[in-house]
C-alpha cells in the first residue's frame, strides 16, 4: 500500500498520503524513500553508497526517521474503520435545481442533450421550484447552510420563475432558521442590465460559460444555426464580472475537448482578458465521440498542466496571478475528513431536481429512471439509492483504497464512474490520471508560493 507518494515538479516532493504532510527534499532523500515503507539503514547504504557519500546517506536517513516519529511520513490511516462503520444519518445539504431542460445554445459536447436531458424540453414552474425549496429545507435536517445551484440548460430562459423561487427561498430560510446560498450557471447569452443586477445581488456564486479563444469557443458553443457565441457573450461576461466585488465569487468556466488539447492557450487567453477566477475542465464523452478525450491524448494533456503550473508560478511572482479551479488546494488539512472520504455527496447529501419535480442523485443521472430517488411531493421514497451512494466512498472502491490521491479526489465523479464502467465503485480511468496530475501541480504550486522549506 502506498503511504508516501513521490513526484518531481521543478523540485522533488514527498506526500505523506494519510497525514497530508508535504516535504520538498533533495535528490538523496528522494532516493532513500520507498513508497510503502522505509527500508533498513543497511539496505539503503548498500543501494546508494556508490552514488552518495555514506555519511550524507546516514545523516539524511536520521532526518527521515525523525519525520516518521513525528507522524509526518508513513503515517497510519485513521479513517478507514470510521468510514466503514458510519451509521450516521445523511441530510441533504445541496440541491441542483434544473430550472430549464432547454437551452438557446447547441453546444456540441453537452452532456444534457443540448439542454433536453433525454426527454422533452421544458421549464420548471415556480410551484415546482418552491416545492423543491420546501423539500431541501426539510431534508436538510439539523444543517443550517444549504446550497442551491440554478442549473439547466440555460436557467435564465426561466428568469421570472427563477426570481420567484429565489424570493420564496429567502422567505422560508428566515422561517426555518436556514441560510440558503444560490449559485447560477449560465451561458451568458441572455444577460442584460436588469438580470445582471438581480443575480449579482442574489447569487453567492456565478459560473459563466466560455470556452477560451474565439476560434475554439465558436467551434462548439454554437446557436441553433451553428453560428458562434463568443462575440456576443464576452462583453456580457466582462460586465457581469465587473459587478462582482472581491467578496463575491464567480468563475469563467470552459471545457476542453479534442479540438483544443492545447487548452493552456485557452486558460491563458481568459487570464489575459482580465479574469481572475478560471476553470477549464476536460470534456467527458463516450470514446466514440469525435470530441472525446482518449488515452493517447494524456501525454499532451499532462504537458498542458505543466505549462499552466509554470504560468501560475510566474504570475504569482509578478503579482499578476489568477486562480485556476483545479489547482486550488489546502495543504493545511483541506476539506473535512468526511468530505475527503465521500466526495461531493451525490445521492445522499447532494441531489438534483428536474422541472417535473423528480429527484436524482445529481444532474448527470437525470433521465436514468434506475436512479430516480423520489419527488419533491413525496420526498425520498427509494432509500436504497442514497445508502448505496453514501457507502460508495474511497474505502469501498478497491482501486481508490490503495491510491495515493484518494483524499484529494475522493473516488472521482460517481456519474463518470457509472457512465464509463456501469458501476459507481469503479473509477473513470482517464479522469483519474488527469486528476492525479492536477493534484501534483496544485501541491507544487501551493508549496512554492507558500515558501515551504526543504528538508
Amino acid at each position: 500500500m502506498t503511504k508516501v507518494h513521490k513526484f518531481f515538479q521543478d523540485n522533488y516532493y514527498l506526500l505523506d498520503v494519510n497525514s497530508g504532510a508535504v516535504h520538498i527534499v533533495d535528490k538523496l532523500c528522494y532516493d532513500i524513500i520507498d513508497e510503502e515503507a522505509l527500508k533498513s539503514k543497511e539496505e539503503i547504504v548498500s543501494k546508494l553508497k556508490y552514488i552518495y557519500d555514506e555519511n550524507d546517506i546516514l545523516e539524511a536517513y536520521e532526518e527521515i526517521e525523525e519525520l516518521i516519529k513525528e507522524g509526518m511520513l508513513y503515517s497510519e490511516d485513521l479513517y478507514e474503520n470510521i468510514a466503514l462503520n458510519d451509521k450516521s444519518q445523511s441530510f441533504v445539504k445541496a440541491l441542483c435545481l434544473n430550472v430549464a431542460h432547454d437551452c438557446n445554445l447547441r453546444c456540441k459536447y453537452c452532456f444534457a442533450d443540448e439542454g433536453e436531458y433525454k426527454g422533452k424540453r421544458m421549464l420548471m414552474s415556480a410551484e415546482i421550484g418552491k416545492k423543491a425549496i420546501d423539500f431541501v429545507i426539510k431534508a436538510s435536517g439539523i444543517r443550517k447552510n444549504i446550497e442551491v445551484d440554478l442549473f439547466g440548460g440555460e436557467p435564465i430562459m426561466d428568469y421570472n420563475n427563477v426570481k420567484e423561487i429565489v424570493e420564496y427561498a429567502k422567505e422560508q430560510e428566515k422561517l426555518y432558521n436556514k441560510s440558503i446560498r444560490f449559485t447560477m450557471t449560465t451561458n451568458a447569452t441572455l444577460l442584460n442590465d436588469e438580470i445582471m443586477e438581480y443575480i449579482d445581488k442574489n447569487m453567492g456564486n456565478i459560473v459563466l460559460s466560455i470556452d477560451g479563444r474565439k476560434e475554439i469557443n465558436d467551434k462548439v458553443r454554437v446557436r441553433a444555426d451553428n453560428s458562434g457565441s463568443y462575440d456576443s457573450i464576452l462583453p456580457k461576461i466582462k460586465e457581469m464580472v465587473s459587478r462582482r466585488d472581491k467578496n463575491k465569487q464567480y468563475y469563467v468556466r470552459g471545457t476542453f475537448t479534442r479540438n483544443n488539447i492545447d487548452f493552456f492557450e485557452d486558460v491563458k487567453h481568459l487570464a489575459n482578458l482580465g479574469f481572475k477566477e478560471i476553470s477549464v475542465e476536460p470534456v467527458v464523452l463516450p470514446e466514440n465521440n469525435v470530441l472525446s478525450l482518449r488515452q493517447e491524448d494524456l501525454p499532451e494533456i499532462m504537458d498542458q498542466y505543466d505549462k499552466l503550473y509554470a504560468e501560475l508560478l510566474k504570475r504569482k511572482k509578478e503579482g499578476n496571478e489568477f486562480k485556476f479551479y483545479h489547482f486550488n488546494i489546502d495543504l493545511n488539512g483541506g476539506p473535512c475528513v468526511y468530505k475527503r472520504i465521500s466526495g461531493c455527496g451525490a445521492g445522499h447529501e447532494y441531489v438534483a431536481v428536474t422541472p417535473e419535480g423528480d429527484i436524482y442523485p445529481c444532474h448527470q443521472f437525470v433521465g436514468n429512471e434506475k436512479f430516480k430517488i423520489g419527488t419533491v411531493f413525496e420526498g425520498i421514497t427509494n432509500k436504497d439509492i442514497p445508502n448505496i451512494f453514501k457507502n460508495a466512498h474511497i474505502y469501498n472502491k478497491p482501486t481508490c483504497k490503495d491510491c495515493w490521491a484518494k483524499f484529494y479526489c475522493s473516488g472521482g465523479c460517481q456519474a463518470n464512474n457509472y457512465n464509463f464502467n456501469g458501476d459507481i465503485h469503479i473509477p473513470y480511468k482517464i479522469g483519474c490520471e488527469m486528476q492525479k496530475k492536477r493534484i501534483e501541480c496544485a501541491i507544487a504550486l501551493k508549496s512554492q508560493t507558500a515558501g515551504e522549506e526543504k528538508v
